[in-house]
């Protein structure tokens, strides 16, 4: 049995994993932090989180930014390891939690997906078969129309995943309507749609002569990246101190 602490117990992923742990036998929430304890959740909740005595195998963390700080630090004093999966932290913070990994272990991903994580480990595959042969790589993310940022992260970190396994030759474009010229050899293209309630769709095109080979992620709802989250704790409990993501979750 997983003992798990819930940072940011009150948001919407720290309900989503809420209700997963409920039906998951193999792991337990035994205490949540968040800056307000307005609801019942079945166990203990903190404003605090140096209030917190209740003793866990691990933390997972979909809070905000501001609270990684204070998150860290807990951490490292009680040698707690973190699924860290809040975004948006500084350069500081993300200094921060690799010199604290070097006491604790860490867990950090740009996606907590399992079908997008193991999508990553499939394109290095395919990127070694088809980017010798001259076939064009196009990488096409939609989601919801209140998404600020654009390309996505997870759609960065696919190109990313092509890119590390062709050492970095590729070179990411992300709009061609300024230039009038034809599609360069070594172009990566990375589109963005943004539009409804899109939860998060991800779509990868090897695109050679009379033939092209798509790989495809849909996310319906939240609940993949907390299903996600919640075998992330299972794998870094007990786990020594330092640096993993979920590459090494899938194994």
């Amino acid at each position: 049995m997983t003992r798990i602490i819930m940072h940011g117990c009150n948001g919407k992923m720290g309900q989503v994993i809420t209700d997963i742990c409920k039906s998951d036998s193999d792991v337990e929430i035994v205490a949540g932090i968040d800056v307000v304890d307005n609801r019942d959740n079945g166990y203990p909740v903190f404003t605090d989180i140096n209030a917190c005595d209740v003793s866990a195998d691990v933390i997972i963390d979909f809070a905000a930014a501001p609270a990684v700080d204070k998150l860290i630090d807990y951490v490292e004093a009680k040698k707690i390891p973190v699924v860290l999966c809040t975004t948006g932290l500084s350069p500081e913070q993300l200094n921060k939690v690799s010199i604290a990994s070097e006491n604790v272990a860490i867990l950090k991903s740009a996606n907590m997906s399992l079908g997008i994580n193991t999508l990553m480990k499939l394109l290095k595959d395919a990127a070694n078969v088809f980017a010798p042969a001259g076939y064009d790589i196009e990488i096409v993310e939609k989601h919801h129309n209140q998404k600020v940022d654009a390309p996505s992260g997870t759609a960065l970190a696919l190109a990313d995943s092509i890119n590390d396994a062709r050492n970095n030759e590729f070179e990411y474009v992300y709009d061609r309507s300024q230039v009038r010229q034809k599609r360069g050899a070594k172009e990566l293209g990375i589109s963005a749609v943004r539009g409804g309630t899109i939860v998060g769709e991800h779509q990868v095109i090897f695109a050679g002569i009379d033939e092209v080979i798509e790989f495809k992620h849909t996310a319906y709802s939240k609940s993949v990246f907390a299903k996600g989250a919640v075998e992330a704790a299972k794998f870094l409990s007990g786990k020594p101190a330092g640096m993993y993501d979920m590459a090494d979750v899938i194994g």
